[in-house]
């Protein structure tokens, strides 16, 4: 079977064998295959499979295997003394000594195949004995066998000395052979997957996330200080991707499309506008928001020249405070103190106003303009209780400049879809008789204020920007405030290059909840039917996180 110099005919061949037998051993095969059921029936009769044909140590089996494969293959030191009881089984075997005998005890070469065979050379051996103190010489099969079991506990003797004096050095590999809820390192406890913290939500049908570097990050945050806004449109050409939702899926496949997006990898469509806007929806009650609002603020305001206005707007204070902003902000004898007073008595939850005071003490400090964007607190009690018709005349006119399109928005087939899926989702009836008509009366008002004070103060200051924080559930969708800008602006000044590519809407740690998903996964999208597919919207331009998200 082995020359003295151990090369064989076909080295693979022997090798592809014994990685067979090891996984016929190690049941990894189905052990039921005929092919190898003279292997099987060898080893149950030699008691060293169960039938079941599990092993105690399947780890040491397979070790085993791949040393005699090695040793057949010359992959290994022949002279190892280790391996001597195999080397010399495998020249001088017992099948050697039966054909040089066979002439002795066989009348035909037929016999003599009989004779020879591994099953009878025991006992044919045995009976051909002159001397009863002949020793019985093994079958090959033994002689292999008896060679593994030595070799291997050579091995693994020397192996464990090595890894208990260097048990600290040692790198854990998870054991393939294992089950598969104990093949983890560290014991199958859940390991999250590493993500982006910021994505584009592509406008494709349905939207595409589309993940940016860390890197890149602040690159689109100084794109948007820039007056450049962002691109409405999917991108679908075939010179950037064959398959656009797969291909963007992979991480830092935004690099690919920067002749599109431009070389500092920001998604713009390349006009300056006369005015932009970015929207940040937040949760007044989360201190990560806020911290991560200053954040975009510090890369936004960057590349804004000096001269340029630029404005934090906030959603949560009311029209009568801007006073006491404007006063916060130029200093002299303001102070923390003073606004917080303000705006407690205007009625803002203490709770909002501390988790947001760096941002606010940030805008001072870079000296942006603050701007006070809510209605007042009474005023949308009258609203929520007798309606938009009983809100006094003057500060009516001062929260809705364009009435006109006011009242035909409500009649747009887009809008009433983002009513029906996402503004009536937040309606909670505070009184028995408080009705969805009477929530929805508050909110239109709510966001009408919100853009026209930000959009007017944006028309009187060129090249300006206005950044707004609002509750997610006010921008989420393009709905809310966010969708109202353009058609305010162009109301203000006709001549405006103010579309809605000038708004860009980012959502900070948006939750599942949050975007209206009753999954464990952010619902991106609204109008997937037949009927209002020609009216989805995506819930927002980005989704930006202050760690990685889970889902």
């Amino acid at each position: 079977k082995m020359s003295p110099s151990y090369h064989l005919p076909s080295r693979s061949l022997l090798l592809v064998a014994a990685i067979i037998v090891s996984l016929l051993k190690l049941h990894l095969i189905a052990p039921t295959c005929n092919a190898f059921a003279p292997a099987r029936e060898s080893l149950k009769r030699n008691n060293k499979m169960s039938p079941s044909y599990h092993l105690p140590s399947r780890s040491l089996l397979l070790v085993a295997a791949i040393i005699v494969s090695l040793l057949k293959l010359h992959l290994i030191a022949p002279t190892c003394n280790a391996f001597a009881p195999a080397r010399e089984s495998l020249i001088y075997g017992p099948v050697e000594r039966c054909i040089s005998q066979r002439s002795q005890h066989c009348m035909s070469e037929g016999d003599c195949n009989d004779w020879c065979s591994d099953e009878n050379i025991v006992e044919n051996v045995e009976e051909s004995s002159s001397s009863p103190k002949t020793q019985i010489p093994p079958t090959r099969r033994q002689a292999i066998r008896s060679a593994v079991v030595s070799a291997a506990a050579t091995v693994l003797a020397a192996t464990t000395t090595t890894i208990e004096a260097n048990k600290a050095e040692a790198i854990d590999v998870p054991n393939f052979l294992l089950p598969q809820s104990r093949q983890s390192i560290d014991g199958g406890a859940y390991r999250q997957a590493r993500r982006a913290t910021a994505y584009l939500v592509d406008s494709t049908i349905p939207p595409t996330l589309v993940p940016f570097r860390a890197s890149r990050e602040a690159a689109i945050l100084k794109q948007l200080g820039q007056n450049s806004g962002t691109s409405k449109e999917p991108f679908v050409e075939e010179r950037v991707n064959l398959n656009n939702i797969a291909q963007k899926s992979i991480f830092g496949t935004v690099d690919a499309i920067k002749g599109l997006a431009g070389s500092d990898g920001a998604v713009r469509d390349g006009s300056k506008k006369d005015a932009t806007f970015v929207f940040m929806g937040v949760d007044y009650s989360s201190g990560d928001d806020a911290e991560l609002a200053v954040g975009l603020m510090t890369d936004i305001v960057k590349p804004r020249q000096r001269g340029e206005a630029t404005a934090l707007g906030l959603a949560f204070a009311p029209m009568s405070t801007q006073g006491a902003l404007d006063a916060y902000v130029r200093g002299g004898g303001a102070d923390d103190s003073s606004l917080i007073d303000a705006l407690s008595g205007a009625g803002v939850d203490r709770i909002t106003i501390d988790n947001y005071l760096p941002l606010i003490q940030f805008a001072r400090s870079k000296k942006l303009t603050l701007l006070a964007l809510s209605p007042e607190a009474e005023d949308l009690a009258v609203v929520r209780r007798d309606g938009l018709q009983d809100v006094n005349i003057d500060r009516r006119k001062q929260y809705v400049a364009d009435a006109d399109g006011f009242i035909a928005l409500t009649q747009d087939p887009k809008y009433r879809l983002y009513t029906e899926k996402s503004l009536f989702k937040d309606f909670v009836p505070k009184s028995d008789k408080d009705k969805p008509g009477d929530f929805f009366a508050e909110r239109i008002l709510v966001h009408e204020a919100i853009a026209t004070a930000a959009s007017k103060w944006a028309m009187s200051r060129p090249d300006s920007l206005v950044a707004v924080v609002a509750p997610i559930q006010d921008v989420r969708f393009m709905g809310g405030p966010n969708g109202r800008v353009p058609r305010v602006c162009r109301f203000v000044n006709p001549l405006a290059n103010v579309d809605e590519e000038a708004v860009t809407t980012i959502l900070l740690n948006p939750s599942a909840e949050e975007t209206l998903s009753t999954s464990n996964f952010l619902r991106l999208e609204i109008g997937t039917t037949p009927k209002t597919l020609q009216y989805q919207t995506k819930v927002a331009d980005y989704l930006w996180f202050s760690r990685m998200p889970k889902v």
